[in-house]
């Protein structure tokens, strides 16, 4: 997930709260980032059924290349790895910072109100777009050692975990969007570089 329309102000928050704690990845490959089109981002990600070494890398290079690229979170079918795995270093609304990996994450509670909010991604460089989410989330899964962890997630925390657990089912932020948000975004995709050849929200 990258910073959505506050984007520079989200950044300054999740680079503060690295600078006065610890930071993953530091023994992580940073990998390239799939786009928007690629088939491994459309299709759910299989379970992952073997917990030792491979995974901890993975986990290690998620963390790599989500600093790199300033994300916020990031799925593993994102640098191409279709497996249920997503990694986040996201503040809440409070500033508060949120610092994790799950394994096999599964969305078992959405509640509280519906915002639409400014929502960006590392799979759709330079767009973002005002998306619908709970403000309020609960993700359960592992770690990558397969010790079962529960996240709670409010305000922005609560839009990454959606916007990351979306991610693992084959979808992105952009098949939330209907009418004039989805056209307008299909149009900037269509703009893009890395776009123009994606059929995502023709005929939308």
């Amino acid at each position: 997930m990258a910073p959505g329309c506050d984007g520079r102000r989200c950044e300054d928050r999740t680079l503060t709260a690295m600078r006065h704690g610890p930071i993953p990845g530091v023994h992580g490959r940073v990998r390239p980032l799939t786009l928007l089109g690629d088939p491994v981002l459309h299709t759910p990600c299989r379970e992952v059924t073997e917990f030792g070494p491979e995974l901890g890398r993975l986990v290690e290079d998620l963390f790599a290349t989500m600093y790199a690229a300033r994300g916020v979170g990031l799925a593993a079918n994102q640098i191409g790895v279709p497996l249920r795995v997503f990694v986040y270093d996201c503040p809440d609304d409070e500033d508060e910072r949120h610092l994790g990996h799950v394994v096999n994450p599964r969305l078992v509670e959405l509640d509280g109100v519906t915002v639409r909010g400014p929502e960006g991604c590392l799979s759709l460089p330079g767009l973002e777009a005002g998306t619908e989410r709970h403000d309020h989330a609960v993700i359960e899964g592992v770690t990558k050692t397969g010790e079962p962890v529960t996240v709670h997630g409010t305000g922005w925390f609560a839009r990454c975990l959606q916007h990351e657990s979306d991610h693992l089912e084959g979808r992105v932020y952009a098949d939330h969007l209907s009418g004039w948000r989805r056209r307008r975004l299909a149009r900037r995709i269509s703009r893009t570089s890395w776009g123009r050849d994606t059929s995502w929200g023709r005929g939308g």
